[in-house]
């Protein structure tokens, strides 16, 4: 395995010298991250390693898909990380629960696929949360629509998708006919890393095992109450595909907040972006303001109401996200109820 098989390249050259690299340090790629622990893929094979204590004290800790320099010297089965190349790109999240920390799914990243099955668990909603993070990472977003073979009316699933996701590419996939999966290749070039994200049970496992044509990601059964499948990852990990490309699997998401996401919601929300450039008001909350191009459009059946409602919300998401990150949970709440209620 050579370094180009991994996704080295000149970009990453580039950045290999905006750091200070000490002449025995090798280039590796993270593969798996354990608690404090990492699997490496290096050009001489895979090897464990550990961050150093001044990066644990700086809150550096590298994710899976970053580059990283070690030191290879003492032909040790476990090494030491010294240092993180600079990202080109990065999947990221507010992590579950109350602190205001920001979590790496996944590091540069070309490709991001949005796994969402066509059964119950069909949303345009979540998609659209997706899509907004999905944009802000810095990686082109593609939408994977799976178990076509549970659905009558996937065509008309997809047409449904076209509304939210302008530009985006759309696949319907089945892993149990095959159907679509040979679209998805065409993403996974040599050199070139995509990441399959989505919620517990939509089938990433199942497509990579398909891709990779062999049962290395364990996979459950759907569950006939729900049309969902128990999700079966419960570490990310990057894959080295044979026919080249590679693919990282991510363990379902139960909660997806924003982390950094201006630039994600006027990608995905272009259509409402757009509308607002001819409001009467360029500070136009879209309420009950005259001359609202974006109310217009739903009163007339142009743009549904939904869509609004999603827009806003994570607009205050990422708002209150903001706030938390400079002022604390206690004064962001306040500054919210402020903005909603007047006092």
């Amino acid at each position: 395995m050579n370094l180009i098989d991994l996704g080295w390249n000149q970009n990453f050259e580039d950045k290999l010298k905006q750091i200070n690299r000490q002449k025995n340090f090798q280039i590796a790629r993270v593969a798996v991250e354990y608690k404090g622990m990492y699997k490496l893929y290096t050009e001489t094979g895979k090897v464990l390693a550990e961050i150093t204590g001044k990066m644990r004290y700086n809150n550096q800790f590298p994710a899976v898909g970053d580059w990283v320099l070690i030191d290879l010297q003492d032909n040790s089965e476990k090494v030491i990380i010294h240092n993180i190349l600079p990202r080109k790109s990065k999947f990221s999240r507010k992590v579950a629960g109350e602190n205001t920390k920001e979590q790496i799914v996944a590091a540069n990243i070309d490709t991001v696929f949005i796994v969402t099955s066509l059964n119950q668990d069909f949303n345009l909603r979540r998609l659209e949360r997706y899509l907004t993070i999905a944009w802000d990472s810095g990686a082109k977003p593609v939408i994977v629509l799976s178990k076509a073979d549970l659905c009558d009316d996937a065509q008309a699933k997809k047409t449904e998708v076209e509304t939210i996701a302008f530009g985006v590419p759309i696949h319907i996939v089945s892993s149990l006919t095959g159907k679509g999966l040979n679209e998805l290749e065409e993403y996974l070039k040599t050199g070139y890393t995509a990441a399959l994200l989505g919620s517990s049970g939509v089938g990433k496992s199942t497509i990579i095992n398909q891709l990779l044509g062999q049962e290395k990601m364990e996979v459950n059964e759907i569950r006939i109450n729900d049309g969902r499948g128990k999700h079966t990852t419960t570490h990310r990990e990057l894959i080295v595909l044979e026919d080249g490309g590679i693919v990282i699997d991510t363990p379902g998401m139960r909660e997806i907040q924003l982390w950094d996401g201006n630039e994600g919601i006027k990608e995905s929300f272009e259509d409402i972006e757009a509308l607002a450039q001819n409001c009467k008001f360029n500070d136009c909350q879209h309420d009950s303001e005259p001359g609202c191009a974006v109310k217009k459009a739903i009163e007339q059946g142009e743009l549904p109401e939904k869509r609004l409602e999603s827009y806003r919300k994570l607009e205050r998401e990422l708002l209150f996200i903001e706030r938390k990150k400079k002022y604390g949970t206690v004064r962001a709440a306040k500054l919210m109820n402020k903005d909603i209620f007047g006092f």
